[in-house]
C-alpha cells in the first residue's frame, strides 16, 4: 500500500477507545500494557462512562482529547468501529488497529462491515491494521498495544509477524522462558489493510531487528511479497512458517503439470526466489531464528562435533548429513593436538568424542584446536551432564573461546534438565545458541548454511530471457476458434512454440487412412500414430497412440485402430482425425511444463518424463521467469537433472539446449498469462549437443 505505517510503530500520541477500568477485561489489560510499556508519547483514555483509569482522566469522546494523537487502537464492539472511524478522521488521526473482532472471520454481515471500514479508510487515506488483531509491541521504542499479560517485555533482535493473535500470545510468552526477546511483534488479524508485506517491508528497515520470523496462513499479494522479500534478504535473514500445506484451494486441472503444482509448492517456489528460509514447525522456526540472531553466517558446510559421549556424536552426525552439512575431515594437525590433550581412548576422530570424564579444560583445549581447523566452518559442542564437573563450568570454560571465534558460528547441545539450568543460563547470558537435543541443532546450523546460500546468490539472480516472436503468438491466441478453459489443437501448440523457438517434432493429421498413409510415406518410415481429439488428454491412457509402424500397411491398420479405441472409450469425443509423425531421435525423455498460479502467477515444472510422471514426482517447480539459479535447483534436485550428465550405460545429453528450451518456456507464459497451461511431454533431450526436441505439447487457455 502507498499509505506510511511507521505511525503505528512510533506514534507520538495513542488513544484507546473501549479502556476500562474492570481488571477482568481486555481493555482494561490494554490500557495497563501501554501505561507500563514506558512508551515516551502521551497516552489517552476514551470510554463513553468517562472517570479516571491508572491515574488517567478517561474522555467520553475522542473529540475531548487534548494532545496531538495519531495512533488510535479500537477495543470496542464492532457495531461502532465505523462511527468511531469517522470520529478518528475528524480529530486527524490516520492510523488506526482495530483490535475487535465480530468482522469477516464471523460471516457475511461481519464481511460487509470490514468492507465499509476499509472503503472509508482508503477514501481518505487512512491506515488500518486488523480486524481481529491483538495489536504490535516494539521492545524498543518502546509501545505495546495488546492485551497480553507478558508486560515486562526483554528487548531483543528477532521481529515476528503473525496471522495468529493466539500465536504471538504464545510465542511472547514462551520466549521469556528462552532466554530471548523480540524487537518488534506484529498480529495482523484479518489483514484488511495492513497485511504481511508491508509489515515485511518497515521490519525489514528496522536496525534494532537482525532476524524476521512469519506465521503466514496465506499471502495477501504473492508478486509483491516476492519482490519485498527480494530486497531484504540479501542482508537481513527472514524465515517463514507457512501453515496449510495441502492442494485443496488449487483448482481443478487436466495436466500432469497442473496436478503436481499445489499452494504448497507454489510457496516453496516463492520463498526459495525470495531468499526466505521456511520453517517446518513453530519452535524449528524461532530455534533458528536465534540460531541466525546470534551467529555470523558461516564460509562453507563443513562442522565439527565435540562431545563427551559416543551416542549424542553418532545422532549429531546423522541430523547433520539430512540437514545437507558435511562432517569435517579434521586436519592431521588438529587431530594430533587433540591427542595431546585427551586420554588414549578418547577419538580424535570427527565427531570428537572427549569420554565422559571431560573437564572444563579438556573441553575448551580441545575447541581451540578444532577452532584452528582450516576444514572447520561450524562448530557443535554436546554436553550430557559430565559426570565429574557441573555443567556449568564447563560453559564457563568455553564461552569466551566461542565468542573468540564467532567467525566460525557455534551451537551448543546441554543435554539433560535439572543437571543443565545453570549451563543454560550461563549460555543464554552469552547469547550462544543452546539446544537440548542435536537434532534441534542441526536443523539452526542447516539454516545458517542455507541464509549464507541466500547471500552468495544474489549477484547472480537475474532473469534470463531470449529473443522471441510475440507478434506470432498473439495473433494465434484472439483467433477465434480457439476455445476457452480448453486445450487447443496440436497444430496450433505447435506454432506457438515455434514462434518462442523451441523445437518440434513436426506433425500432420490425417482424416482418414488414405491420407495417413500418404502422409507416411511423405515424412519416411518409421512413425508414430495419435489421435487427435482435444476432448482426450492423456491419449496413452486409452490406447490413443502408436508407435515405430515402419510400412504403409501398419499406418492403415493403425489409423483404424486408434480411432475405434477412441470411440469406444470417449463416445462423445470430437475426433479430428489422427495426427502422424516421424519417429523422435532417441534422447532423455523429461517433461516441462507450466501453470498460472492464482497467488504468484506462472509456475514452470521440471522433472522426468513419460507417462508415469505424476506417479514418479521427480519433479520441481520454480516462479517465472526464470533466473540461472532457478534452473541450477530444478536440475541439480531431479533425477531427470542429475543423469543428464550421464550414469551408467545413459550418454549424456544436451544440457544447455535443455536450458534454452526452459527458459522460453517460462518466457511465453510470462509474457501470456492467458496461457493457463502447457505441458510438454515428453521432451527428448539428445545426445551430445544435439538439441532438444518437442515431442507432444498440450496447451490450454484461461477463460
Amino acid at each position: 500500500m502507498d499509505k506510511s505505517i511507521e505511525k503505528f510503530f512510533k506514534p507520538k500520541g495513542i488513544v484507546l477507545v473501549g479502556a476500562s477500568k474492570n481488571p477482568n477485561k481486555l481493555g482494561y489489560g490494554l490500557a495497563k500494557n501501554l501505561v507500563e510499556s514506558e512508551f515516551p508519547g502521551e497516552v489517552f483514555f476514551v470510554n463513553t462512562s468517562g472517570g479516571e483509569l491508572l491515574g488517567k482522566k478517561v474522555y467520553e469522546s475522542i473529540q475531548e482529547l487534548p494532545g496531538k494523537v495519531d495512533l488510535a487502537v479500537l477495543l470496542i464492539s464492532s457495531e461502532f468501529a465505523y462511527e468511531t472511524l469517522k470520529e478518528c478522521k475528524d480529530k486527524g488521526i490516520y492510523s488506526v488497529i482495530i483490535s475487535s473482532g465480530g468482522f469477516k472471520e464471523v460471516g457475511n454481515d461481519g464481511a460487509l462491515l470490514e468492507k465499509k471500514c476499509i472503503d472509508f479508510a482508503n477514501e481518505n487515506e487512512m491506515a488500518l491494521m486488523g480486524p481481529n488483531c491483538i495489536g504490535l509491541i516494539d521492545t524498543h521504542y518502546p509501545i505495546n498495544t495488546t492485551f497480553l499479560q507478558e508486560s515486562e517485555l526483554e528487548k531483543g533482535s528477532i521481529g515476528f509477524i503473525s496471522h495468529s493473535g493466539a500465536i504471538c500470545a504464545a510465542m511472547l510468552n514462551w520466549s521469556q522462558g528462552q532466554g530471548f526477546g523480540f524487537s518488534k511483534l506484529v498480529s495482523l488479524g484479518n489483514q484488511a489493510d495492513v497485511n504481511e508485506t508491508d509489515v515485511l517491508d518497515f521490519v525489514g528497515n528496522d536496525l534494532n531487528s537482525n532476524v524476521i520470523s512469519m506465521y503466514l496462513e496465506g499471502v495477501s499479494d504473492g508478486r509483491q511479497f516476492v519482490s519485498t522479500g527480494k530486497k531484504i534478504t540479501p542482508t537481513k535473514p527472514v524465515i517463514a512458517l507457512k501453515v496449510g500445506r495441502s492442494k485443496s484451494g488449487q483448482k481443478a486441472v487436466a495436466s500432469h503439470t497442473g496436478a503436481l503444482a499445489g499452494e504448497d509448492i507454489a510457496f516453496d517456489a516463492a520463498f526459495r526466489r525470495a531468499g526466505i528460509l521456511r520453517a517446518k514447525t513453530i519452535e524449528g522456526m524461532f530455534e533458528s531464528a536465534k540460531t541466525l540472531a546470534y551467529c555470523q553466517i558461516p564460509t562453507g558446510k563443513k562442522v565439527a562435533i565435540l562431545t563427551n559421549a559416543g551416542g549424542p556424536g553418532v545422532t549429531a552426525t546423522d541430523a547433520l548429513e539430512l540437514n545437507k552439512l558435511e562432517i569435517s575431515n579434521l586436519d592431521e594437525k588438529t587431530k594430533e593436538k587433540l591427542n595431546n590433550i585427551l586420554p588414549d581412548s578418547a577419538s580424535v576422530e570427527n565427531p570428537v568424542d572427549m569420554l565422559a570424564s571431560a573437564s572444563p579444560e579438556d573441553y575448551s583445549l580441545a575447541l581451540s584446536a578444532i577452532y584452528a581447523d582450516e576444514n572447520v566452518d561450524m562448530v557443535m559442542v554436546i554436553l550430557p551432564p559430565p559426570p565429574m564437573f557441573p555443567a556449568e563450568n564447563i560453559v564457563e570454560a568455553i564461552a569466551p573461546i566461542i565468542k573468540a571465534n564467532s567467525f566460525k558460528p557455534s551451537v551448543v547441545i546441554p543435554m539433560g534438565d535439572s543437571q543443565i539450568q545453570e549451563a543454560v543460563k550461563k549460555l543464554r547470558e552469552f547469547k550462544i545458541p543452546e539446544f537440548r537435543f542435536p537434532e534441534n541443532a542441526a536443523n539452526s546450523l542447516g539454516s545458517l548454511h542455507k541464509y549464507s546460500k541466500v547471500v552468495q546468490r544474489q549477484n547472480a539472480n537475474e532473469i534470463v530471457r531470449k529473443d522471441i516472436n510475440q507478434d506470432k503468438v498473439k495473433k494465434i491466441l484472439s483467433r477465434s476458434d480457439i476455445s476457452k478453459d480448453d486445450f487447443m489443437s496440436e497444430e496450433l501448440a505447435h506454432k506457438i512454440l515455434e514462434a518462442y523457438k523451441i523445437p518440434v517434432l513436426k506433425m500432420e493429421l490425417a482424416e482418414n487412412p488414405n491420407d495417413a498413409r500418404l502422409i507416411a510415406e511423405k515424412i519416411g518410415f518409421p512413425v508414430a500414430l495419435k489421435i487427435s481429439s482435444t476432448d482426450i488428454q492423456h491419449k496413452s491412457d486409452i490406447g490413443g497412440v502408436l508407435l515405430n509402424l515402419k510400412s504403409k500397411e501398419d499406418v492403415d491398420i493403425g489409423f483404424k485402430k486408434l480411432v475405434s479405441n477412441a470411440q469406444e472409450k470417449f463416445p462423445k469425443a470430437s475426433i479430428a482425425g489422427v495426427h502422424i509423425q516421424k519417429m523422435a531421435t532417441s534422447g532423455q525423455e523429461v517433461i516441462i511444463g507450466a501453470i498460472q498460479d492464482p497467488q504468484f502467477g506462472p509456475l514452470v515444472m521440471f522433472g522426468s518424463g513419460g507417462t508415469e510422471v505424476e506417479g514418479l514426482e521427480d519433479i520441481k517447480f520454480s516462479l517465472a521467469p526464470l533466473t540461472q539459479e532457478d534452473i541450477d535447483y530444478m536440475l541439480l534436485e531431479t533425477w531427470a537433472g542429475k543423469k543428464l550428465d550421464g550414469y551408467r550405460n545413459i550418454q549424456p545429453a544436451d544440457r544447455t539446449s535443455l536450458e534454452d528450451a526452459l527458459i522460453r518456456l517460462a518466457q511465453l507464459v510470462s509474457d501470456f498469462p492467458e496461457i493457463s497451461e502447457i505441458e510438454i511431454n515428453p521432451l527428448n533431450v539428445l545426445e551430445g549437443s544435439n538439441g532438444v526436441i518437442a515431442v507432444d505439447v498440450r496447451i490450454k487457455m484461461s477463460g
